[in-house]
């Protein structure tokens, strides 16, 4: 089972399916679903103050909001304008029963069966607007802060390294023949981790990430392996193999075999984060699927899980290309 939150994805693992709104018809012919979005619920706190202001006033549609906004998928074919938001999409028809909506990095996908109209695709999408507007603004933001997060690599550059800021100093003095590097505490007083890595000072900037980027993976092995032997016996596993990872769309997986792969480049995130995603791998040997009890099995090792498992999808992760 794999794990896919966070990486700028739309696939996580998902909670309860979304409620599906009114069907549209035509003639002859099955209906065709269009989903809706979930509706949001107020934490109490805000409730009381909903509560205390008075009658609240209509909500502003998000399709509203946005002025002059533009969306273009680099496959698009035809496009919509939803409020004043102009929408090119991606669109394909194919052996399905519904209309499907799919936001990602590169923008709105749209699929249909090869019977429905474009009359009952416009009008789907117009029913479907406020949610896809959301989407591709959530996906546009979430591009920004990880095109924000993007290193530069050379002496006094910075990334988080479980979940502490890390500068590079590049140190051709010391060889540091078994590891590559190593982290001291601040030498300026400003309680920043100082990463001395054997690398000259005119070295070439993929000279001075791929240093980094070993070092960084030495480390984590490291901690994931003590992880694991962590939380196996608590959960009453037993892993096999571990693998480090680079993809792009996941953060682990676990074969039935004892098999566990973790991206290596959750090093970036602090400790408990780390954890969840070990325990959600090491879950997986005992429950291979996403079903209540395999988060209930999850549950009983990282109660927070589900912090955890926002603060994942949430916090962006460093670029490294």
């Amino acid at each position: 089972m794999d794990l896919f939150e966070g990486l700028g994805n739309e696939f996580a693992p998902a909670k309860p399916t979304e409620p599906r709104g009114k069907k549209v018809r035509k003639k002859a012919a099955p209906p065709v679903v269009v989903p809706v979005a979930a509706p949001f619920v107020a934490d109490a706190q805000s409730q009381e103050r909903a509560d205390l202001a008075g009658p609240a006033l209509p909500a502003i549609p998000l399709r509203d909001t946005l002025a002059l906004a533009s969306f273009v998928h680099p496959q698009a074919t035809r496009e919509a304008v939803l409020g004043s938001a102009r929408v090119a999409y991606e669109f394909k028809r194919g052996k399905r029963k519904t209309i499907g909506f799919v936001v990602g990095a590169e923008g709105l996908s749209v699929r249909a069966p090869r019977w429905v109209t474009l009359r009952d695709v416009d009008a789907a999408i117009q029913e479907k607007a406020d949610w896809i507007l959301r989407k591709l603004l959530e996906t546009r933001q979430r591009h920004a802060r990880v095109e924000a997060t993007r290193i530069d690599w050379k002496d006094g550059a910075e990334f988080p390294f479980m979940g502490e800021t890390v500068v590079i100093r590049l140190d051709p003095k010391h060889g540091f023949a078994s590891v590559g590097g190593t982290l001291d505490a601040s030498d300026d007083g400003a309680g920043l981790r100082i990463l001395r890595l054997a690398v000259s000072q005119n070295a070439e900037a993929s000279q001075i990430r791929d240093a980094a980027q070993a070092w960084l993976m030495r480390q984590a092995r490291r901690l994931f392996i003590e992880r694991l032997d962590h939380f196996a016996p608590r959960l009453g596993v037993r892993w096999q193999k571990l693998s480090l990872s680079n993809a792009a769309t996941r953060w682990g997986s676990a074969s039935a075999d004892g098999s566990i792969r973790l991206n290596w480049r959750l090093i970036h995130f602090r400790l408990p984060v780390i954890d969840y995603v070990v325990a959600h791998e090491l879950a997986h040997l005992r429950v291979m699927d996403h079903s209540q009890r395999f988060w209930d099995t999850v549950e009983s090792v990282v109660p927070d899980y589900d912090l955890l498992r926002q603060q994942l999808k949430d916090e962006a992760v460093p670029r490294w290309s």
